[in-house]
């Protein structure tokens, strides 16, 4: 069984909630708006952490007749491959899923994309959680196909 999944992102526009971290209020002002968005099969919304300043970024899929509340930019943002690895959210052993990903790459011949950022989300129903315990949580690392000279 891999341990590992290609996902692609196509270019689109996000919400953005701007940098914050968990407790400020405009970053909660912007989970309880997207919280609020009907539920659909894939969430949507991804988590980043910009590691020069350490603050995160949470992203919301905009759709089309989106209400959008006037504090958050809707930005275009560079899609693409990524890596999707999937472990227990605040448990994550994240080295054992980067060798992971770095075995899965050099057997398929990709490589870490520097040019965008690292994603995450959160996907466990409230049904789930309650049952396990836990919710889990997606890592997108970005990647491309090595060029071959």
């Amino acid at each position: 069984m891999q341990a590992v999944r290609i996902y692609e992102i196509p270019d689109c526009k996000m919400v953005s909630s701007g940098p914050g971290m968990f407790g400020q209020e405009k970053f909660e002002r912007f989970h309880t708006w997207f919280s609020s968005l009907p539920r659909k099969q894939h969430p949507g919304n991804y988590l980043y952490l910009n590691d020069r300043t350490q603050e995160l970024h949470w992203l919301q899929l905009y759709e089309k007749d989106m209400t959008v509340p006037d504090e958050f930019e809707i930005i275009d943002f560079k899609g693409g491959l990524y890596a999707v690895s999937t472990d227990i959210d605040n448990q994550t052993d994240m080295e054992a899923i980067n060798k992971a990903k770095n075995e899965f790459f050099k057997t398929h011949g990709f490589e870490i994309d520097e040019s965008r950022l690292p994603l995450g989300n959160t996907f466990t129903p409230s049904s789930a959680e309650k049952v396990m315990g836990y919710t889990q949580m997606d890592y997108y690392t970005p990647i491309k196909i090595q060029c071959t000279k």
